[in-house]
């Protein structure tokens, strides 16, 4: 028996994973695949915050950003690179959401340093931009150091049955608690007003003979140089789902695509690509993360005294899965967010610390219900 069942290997299943052992917690932890074998694993796993005006999404990752940096430092630096980060805007519109940023930020400005200018394109240099300390994760690795303290399962879960008290994985391992972290592959529970938008990732690492001293954002995002190599990676791509998809991807076109964009910005010289990694990520139709515990649909829209036709619903009303939750939804910040959530999900799982509505699952079970009704 465990105390905790976690299905997805990614960032989000592995930052939960560290917040319960951290909590002396017994932790199993489930991938079909591996550990950050997707969408995590071919992250480039850029620790930036979101460069918009504003909007409640720019200011949850600002404070995940900022938590994310003393997290990893702290916590993981042999696997945490900090570097100054570099945002320049994509063009003249953009330029206007970067200046309005910089002003509204408490973030300090950093001053690019000169062999970086030297380097950049004559397009990237008429744009605006910001520069402030940021980082880049080892992505791969850090998945596995976070989830170092629990069980590690190589097996699909084709199974999970809640009976008396206790959740039954594959018929043969059973936890008092379930966290769902399968990103926007096939869901293990079926419930309708649950979707999730894939979008797909591509990264290549590349020998060059450039030097780059920090993390560029512009058209991609390219890591500051180590030994003579760069990654370079984007999520460029919104509609190949490799489960949808009858054609595989075009590695080649990718790799095309991320050079061409990269090489707007930076000068690139004696490019050799060494190897290319791909793989899902998922986000939300209205850009929100998705942590908290899961509404049983059929169960409560059989209530015939409550609301569904209502401005402000009201979530506790609702009938949920007993002890079963989700981390989900956290887009191309999968690295920024994860421990942010992972520790309010951790903190509500074992001390009943309320979850943002904004950030429940049921805002979208509320949505659906009132148009179905």
């Amino acid at each position: 028996m465990y105390d905790i069942a976690i299905i997805g290997a990614g960032i989000n299943g592995c930052s939960v994973a560290h917040e319960f052992s951290q909590a002396k917690k017994s932790v199993v932890i489930f991938d079909m695949s591996g550990i950050a074998y997707g969408g995590s694993g071919a992250a480039g796993a850029f620790i930036s915050p979101k460069f918009s005006k504003s909007g409640e999404l720019k200011e949850l990752i600002h404070d995940a950003f900022v938590y994310s940096m003393d997290f990893y430092e702290k916590n993981f630096s042999h696997l945490f690179t900090k570097a100054m980060l570099l945002h320049i805007a994509q063009d003249e519109s953009d330029s206007e959401i970067v200046k309005a940023y910089k002003k509204g930020t408490s973030l300090k400005f950093k001053t690019p340093p000169k062999e970086l200018l030297e380097q950049l394109t004559q397009e990237a240099i008429s744009q605006e931009n910001i520069c402030i300390d940021g980082g880049v994760v080892n992505a791969k690795a850090m998945c596995e150091a976070l989830s170092k303290n629990a069980k590690f399962v190589k097996e699909k879960v084709e199974s999970l049955v809640y009976d008396d008290g206790t959740w039954i994985i594959n018929e043969s391992y059973y936890a008092k608690d379930v966290v769902l972290a399968i990103g926007a592959y096939e869901a293990l529970i079926q419930e309708p007003y649950i979707e999730l938008r894939g979008v797909w990732g591509h990264r290549i690492d590349i020998k060059t003979t450039t030097q780059n001293p920090c993390s560029i954002h512009q058209f991609v995002s390219i890591s500051p140089s180590s030994n003579g190599c760069l990654a370079i990676g984007a999520t460029h791509n919104i509609h190949y789902h490799p489960q949808k998809n009858c054609e595989p991807y075009d590695i080649n076109e990718g790799r095309v695509q991320l050079l061409e964009k990269a090489s707007r910005t930076l000068n690139l010289e004696n490019i050799e690509i060494i190897k290319d990694f791909t793989g899902l990520r998922s986000g939300s139709f209205d850009y929100m993360p998705i942590i908290g515990g899961l509404v049983m649909s059929n169960e409560t829209l059989s209530y015939g005294n409550l609301k569904f036709k209502t401005k402000k619903p009201k979530f506790d009303e609702y009938s949920y899965y007993p002890n079963l939750y989700m981390i989900n939804g956290n887009g191309g910040y999968g690295f920024v967010l994860a421990p942010y959530l992972a520790k309010i999900l951790c903190e509500h799982v074992l001390f009943g610390k309320k979850i943002s509505e904004r950030l429940a699952p049921a805002r979208f079970f509320a949505r659906w219900a009132k148009k179905i009704l």
